[in-house]
């Protein structure tokens, strides 16, 4: 408790620059910590969904009542379910208009899922940024209060003609505080921001390979259906 108040106290009689500088870091810190509790729900809530779709998907159901559904439910549907329906609207966009070529089918229904699919990392990735701006950011404004807090005390030290490590203390110590605030808000933004990162790679690459796939499905329907009809059953 004792060790509490005076750090407590040693905030209090900072200088307004050292203060400021810890008090933005806690700013800091408090958003950090409020994106890092949304991105793991956010991306907890991506991983199950994409894993409910693709079970789904490779159930054996017929490809056109998968469509039809994801375009009832396009705004809660999975990243990967938005994904897969941009691809078979391209897909059977080109079967209404009698479209014969066969790699510019193809080549339409991947180009629809790669926009679909950027635009979904987007919006996984938003405010990672943020997180790697503040673990990289924070220290170097910790450091900053701590240099302007040295140079505070030793400028009111100057004008004593004895000088012990009693008077130099105090103002060290005060300065020190803004390096710890920086730390403390950098630490876990820069092990969230690694985290979250190899996280969203993974979904990223499952999406990617999803894509892949049902791009294979579109190439054997091609090859084995009429022109003008709907995909069957995932195969």
């Amino acid at each position: 408790m004792n060790q509490d108040l005076d750090i407590l106290q040693l905030v209090a009689h900072a200088s307004f620059i050292v203060q400021f500088v810890m008090a933005l870091l806690l700013l800091g810190s408090l958003a950090s910590w409020a994106v890092i509790f949304a991105k793991f729900m956010g991306v907890r809530r991506v991983r199950a969904l994409n894993d409910d779709f693709e079970r789904e998907f490779w159930s054996g159901r017929p490809v056109h009542e998968l469509y039809a559904q994801s375009e009832r439910r396009a705004d809660t549907a999975a990243p990967m379910e938005r994904i897969f329906a941009s691809g078979m609207r391209e897909f059977m966009k080109l079967r209404e208009r009698r479209v014969t070529d066969t790699n510019g089918m193809l080549d339409g229904a991947r180009r629809a899922m790669r926009a679909s699919f950027q635009r979904e990392v987007d919006v996984i990735e938003a405010r990672l940024s943020f997180l790697a701006t503040v673990g990289s950011v924070s220290p170097y404004i910790g450091l900053f209060g701590t240099v302007w807090g040295i140079m505070h005390a030793f400028t009111g030290l100057s004008n004593l003609q004895q000088v012990t490590l009693a008077t130099v203390a105090p103002g060290i110590a005060e300065a020190l505080v803004a390096t710890a605030t920086g730390l403390f808000a950098a630490i876990p933004a820069v092990v969230a921001y690694n985290r979250y990162a190899h996280d969203i790679d993974r979904i990223a690459m499952q999406m990617e390979n999803f894509m892949e796939e049902f791009s294979n499905i579109l190439a054997r329907n091609i090859a084995q259906a009429p022109a003008g009809s709907t995909p069957g059953t995932v195969r």
